[in-house]
């Protein structure tokens, strides 16, 4: 099968205690530390039964800051916006200096080492385009570099179908943009920090569509691109909250084959919105929660599924956890025992739903 599988996951996995500690004290040892972590979190996915596999993002502290951070012309600086709420500390949100490029290869090797430690489809996450821009907005991005927004744009465009390329080239057939703009532009308190950034935010939505439609234009006809968005993950805190309905016929118009969309919570509305999704696409369903402890019963997420075919066909579908389990080296607040529990419910309920 093709991706996304009927049974998929977001990418980050809870952090291993030597990893992190490892990490943290700047080991000498880390690479190998971190490869010896990265070939056990594969193995462990295998055997649950998972046709894709990630490195959990064991090679990365942030999920959207470590790529970000190694493009020419961004910056990292501390977080002015919304806050997360539950927690003290907050992620450094990224900026733009100068001139937008893709310079050097970004994570490729990360991917190489991914893709040597599995027989099964490896998939890789990068953020999206459209995390150079949302949390600091047009007051992030500099006048002086860019007076024109239309050449920001399609230098987030050209820096990111070269990093495609890049990834294409390495092998990589299963590609993840992880992006929270689409569904942050989903709450009013967001909508209104955008105004206050710069921006209209009854416009963003389409803008961030095209940008990622024009990055993909020249992907290899072999690799699937899926598009991964939420309402923040922080140590299992959030930031947004509102259905999908304001954004969803710009987010579905984005080029992406397939959605990876949170929908464990009220936070995230109905499934309506899945009536704008393009014939030929699919839909990962995130009915599984990846910041609580508590085990979803296989009758509850097949319940929800059902609710979610009223919408689009079955076969158009999958389930997921709704986020991944360590989108930071912090990790949400549970065990890794639960985190496997979770994906080994959402194999179990995979297959007894699309036999």
């Amino acid at each position: 099968m093709k991706p996304p599988f009927r049974a998929d996951h977001v990418g980050s996995l809870l952090r291993p205690p030597e990893l992190a500690h490892a990490r943290a004290s700047k080991a000498e040892d880390l690479k190998a530390i971190q490869q010896r972590a990265i070939r056990e979190v594969v193995a462990k996915q295998e055997a649950i039964g998972l046709d894709v596999v990630t490195d959990g993002e064991f090679s990365r502290d942030w999920w959207h800051l470590d790529f970000l951070a190694q493009l020419e012309g961004v910056s990292l600086r501390t977080n002015p916006g919304p806050k997360f709420g539950g927690t003290e500390e907050q992620p450094p949100i990224p900026t733009v200096t100068g001139r937008l490029r893709y310079t050097q290869p970004v994570m490729i090797e990360d991917f190489k080492f991914l893709k040597a430690s599995t027989k099964r489809t490896a998939k890789f996450t990068i953020p999206s385009p459209s995390m150079l821009h949302l949390r600091a907005g047009r007051a992030g991005i500099s006048r002086e570099a860019y007076p024109d927004m239309a050449q920001f744009w399609a230098d987030a465009a050209a820096a990111y179908k070269a990093a495609i390329a890049a990834f294409a080239k390495a092998g990589c057939t299963y590609l993840q943009l992880d992006d929270v703009a689409f569904a942050y532009l989903c709450d009013p308190k967001i909508r209104e920090a955008s105004i206050k950034n710069g921006d209209d935010p009854a416009a963003l939505p389409l803008t961030y569509a095209r940008t990622i439609t024009e990055a993909l234009k020249d992907r290899p006809a072999g690799m699937t691109i899926a598009m991964h968005t939420c309402r923040g993950n922080f140590r299992s805190a959030w930031v947004a909250e509102g259905g999908y309905e304001p954004v969803a016929e710009a987010m579905f118009s984005s080029g992406v084959d397939a959605f990876f969309m949170e929908f464990d919570t009220e936070r995230a509305g109905g499934f309506e919105p899945l009536r704008f999704v393009p014939k030929g696409k699919k839909v990962v369903l995130g009915v599984v929660s990846s910041k609580t402890a508590m085990l979803e019963s296989e009758d509850f997420l097949k319940k929800r599924i059902a609710e979610a075919a009223r919408y689009l066909p079955l076969e158009d579908l999958c389930l997921s956890p709704q986020c991944g389990f360590s989108s930071t080296h912090h990790g949400n607040k549970l065990t890794p025992d639960e985190q496997w529990r979770k994906l080994e419910r959402v194999v179990e309920v995979a297959a007894q739903v699309w036999k």
